[in-house]
């Protein structure tokens, strides 16, 4: 974007509102794809404008009315062509994204948080799980971020989490997390290939949001994805790769009455292809998202020759 036009567009637009409808416009123009916290223009150009000025996106509507000064209108300005010729999340400009209310730093060593997991976990994985009973110990198979183990000791304060996972990049932005939430004694963060670097421990819970991304839709997908780890996305021809070992493995890392929570999104359909025997009950969302099952110990044990053979032939 020239000085001339920015020097243009900044004698014309002089509000919030104005600069938030002047993003959606010209995100709408690009054709960029929302798919990492907004899913839609308007919210995507109101985050990056808020973030602009140091405000939280829960403002009152008078403050849409506020005049912005030549700085703060250049820097939302910079901000927008940056997500538009570089077509990273705004997640990764911002270095921030919410989870399960809770706020979380992000960058291109994660994924950006957005499994609907978040909502069970503010529900306390009921029925399953309450705060009158909760887990006291919590497996995050491949925790990336760290997201998804903080929420569980956010929500679950007295329970022991371990939040694994291969990449150490990955882990070493959970650390920033789990060191911002204060949690450092609640929230262990341990190098491991699935299950490796936790021989022997037992879980009441063990949730995971693994790669699951089919290679059809790894070709198909939007620029954007192209920012986040590849290793965090894509897991074989059918994405399942790592999923088989969680299902032949889980249950003998899980208490009696333990339960596994795994997320497999649009590979679904081939969890449900690959076991046509097996029970899975599939969650349902109130904010939307799919392909998250639950199998408690009794029922991976039950199946156990299943999930070997399918993990043995793959």
């Amino acid at each position: 974007m020239s000085n001339t036009n920015i020097e243009n567009i900044t004698t014309q637009l002089h509000t919030i509102a104005d600069y938030c409808r002047y993003g959606a416009s010209i995100f709408n123009q690009a054709e960029l794809f929302y798919g990492h916290g907004n899913d839609n223009a308007l919210n995507e150009a109101l985050t990056l404008v808020m973030f602009a000025l140091s405000l939280p996106e829960e403002m009152s509507e008078d403050v849409m009315t506020c005049r912005l000064v030549d700085y703060e209108k250049q820097n939302i300005l910079a901000l927008f062509e940056q997500r538009i010729e570089t077509q990273q999340p705004v997640a990764y400009i911002t270095n921030l994204a919410y989870f399960a209310q809770l706020p979380f730093y992000v960058d291109e060593r994660v994924l950006v948080p957005r499994s609907p997991i978040g909502e069970l976990i503010e529900k306390h994985f009921d029925p399953y799980f309450s705060e009158q009973n909760p887990p006291q110990r919590v497996l995050d198979l491949c925790t990336g971020s760290g997201c998804i183990a903080i929420a569980c000791a956010s929500y679950f304060p007295d329970a022991e989490v371990d939040a694994v996972d291969l990449s150490l990049d990955a882990l070493n932005v959970a650390e920033i997390n789990i060191e911002n939430h204060g949690l450092s004694e609640q929230v262990i963060p341990i190098q491991s290939d699935v299950f490796s670097g936790v021989t022997a421990q037992k879980y009441d819970l063990i949730v995971t949001n693994p790669p699951y991304v089919d290679q059809e839709d790894i070709d198909s997908l939007p620029a954007e994805f192209t920012h986040e780890p590849e290793m965090g996305l894509g897991c074989g021809e059918d994405g399942l790769d790592i999923v088989r070992i969680i299902l032949a493995e889980s249950a003998l890392y899980l208490n009696d009455d333990g339960v596994l929570i795994c997320e497999v999104g649009n590979s679904q359909y081939h969890v449900e292809a690959l076991y046509p025997a097996v029970d899975f009950t599939w969650l349902t969302f109130e904010r939307g998202g799919h392909g998250v099952f639950m199998l408690n110990k009794t029922q991976l044990e039950q199946h156990a020759e299943t999930f070997l053979a399918a993990l043995k032939t793959a």
